[in-house]
């Protein structure tokens, strides 16, 4: 049998990403009012799930402040797409103005992407990024 074969349809890529916080109210603030998510579920006052306009879905878990992460499961980052690489410039300058820590200043990659990184309230890494393959794509 080939891969083709054997491989279910359906995928439609990776849209759903899951953080453990100690500070569930600072990450919210930041992934709603600073980055421009919308709040779609709160099922209890420790888990909240966030949306960009229906096409992914970020977790927010609360972890208690006991519960340290040293041997929990390692992030490498999570990535939010933009359209162009002018939007990379305006992301950062505007997370700058708020607050936000800088991991990484702009620049542009070998392969003619663009990006940033930041820190979320939690320490969790988080790129913005234009990778023309994905952003032209989905551009209109």
């Amino acid at each position: 049998m080939t891969e083709a074969a054997t491989r279910p349809g359906g995928m439609l890529g990776m849209r759903h990403v899951a953080l453990f916080v100690h500070d569930l109210e600072s990450c919210l603030k930041f992934y709603r009012d600073v980055v421009g998510m919308q709040q779609e579920w709160m099922p209890d006052p420790d888990n909240v799930y966030l949306t960009s306009a229906g096409a992914d879905n970020v977790a927010l878990h609360r972890l208690d402040s006991a519960t340290k992460l040293d041997g929990a499961q390692r992030l490498d980052h999570i990535g939010f797409i933009l359209k162009t690489p002018q939007d990379v410039d305006d992301w950062c300058n505007y997370l700058v103005a708020h607050g936000t820590k800088i991991a990484q200043a702009t620049r542009t990659h070998r392969d003619g992407a663009r990006s940033f990184y930041c820190f979320d309230p939690a320490g969790n890494l988080v790129q913005f990024i234009y990778h023309s393959p994905i952003s032209d794509k989905h551009a209109a």
